[in-house]
């Protein structure tokens, strides 16, 4: 069980839940009306638990189990530990993800505006966006529903956040436009000055750095990356993306 000081568990659910969620089809010798608490590893999941099997280095682990329920692919069914309910999927992983979800959905944050530092009155701020303490947003910035801005977040002058994006506490946002379920974890940098300099003497010379970013859908950016305005071009993320922990992400990039 994930620790409870950190995470709330939603559940129990029941097999045929799980299953229509997962997209998978159910096999093994089920127990009729099982209900299923939780998810954890093959090594240490129990009768009413769920795990998985994607990686064929655990096939030991996998065989020994005793999970309740195992997602798994159909080459597997014939090693599946006796007594687990299967649920068979072409993708146990991209599965598991589904049914973690389930368990440990996404934390709510109720609107809230009172901790906000300073708020221009040109900003447009949607429904429902959570604000919290320290948070500070600049003149003509446009802030889509449900989204949530961390503490000591700044969104410079100008800047449009989409819908149900998380905008990470000590984040930085200048010169950018966030599409729609963004997730920028703590301490990223985002639309900052690319490198550009005249090289000269006896002092080199700034060169003006006069693109954006431009970040789209479903876009996560890990804590602390750094992710430069372009030079005149922009700077872009295509939809999908993940970007890991301490990346540099130079200007111009697509």
């Amino acid at each position: 069980m994930a620790d409870t000081r950190f995470f709330d568990r939603a559940g129990p659910f029941d097999l045929e839940v799980l299953a229509e969620a997962a997209g998978a089809k159910i096999g093994g010798l089920p127990q009729s009306k099982s209900q299923y608490f939780d998810v954890r590893p093959l090594q240490t999941a129990g009768a009413e638990e769920v795990s998985f099997i994607d990686n064929r280095k655990y096939l030991d682990e996998f065989r020994t189990s005793n999970a309740g329920a195992i997602l798994l692919r159909p080459d597997l069914t014939d090693q599946a530990p006796s007594g687990a309910a299967l649920l068979i999927t072409d993708d146990p992983y991209g599965a598991y993800a589904v049914i973690a979800q389930m368990y440990y959905p996404r934390e709510a944050h109720a609107a809230s505006t009172n901790l906000i530092d300073a708020c221009a009155d040109s900003a447009e701020i949607g429904a429902g966006v959570n604000f919290q303490r320290g948070s500070v947003v600049g003149e003509n910035c446009k802030i889509g529903s449900g989204s949530i801005i961390g503490a000591n977040a700044v969104i410079a002058r100008g800047v449009y956040i989409g819908d149900n994006c998380s905008i990470g506490a000590n984040s930085t946002l200048s010169h950018c436009t966030i599409g729609n379920n963004v997730i920028i974890h703590p301490g990223a940098a985002i639309g900052q000055d690319g490198f550009g300099f005249a090289p000269g003497h006896p002092e080199h010379k700034k060169v003006p750095q006069l693109g954006s970013v431009i970040i789209e859908d479903n876009v996560e950016i890990g804590s602390n990356t750094a992710i430069d305005r372009g030079s005149g071009p922009d700077t872009i993320i295509r939809s999908g993306t993940k970007i890991d922990n301490l990346c540099q992400i130079g200007h111009n990039v697509e």
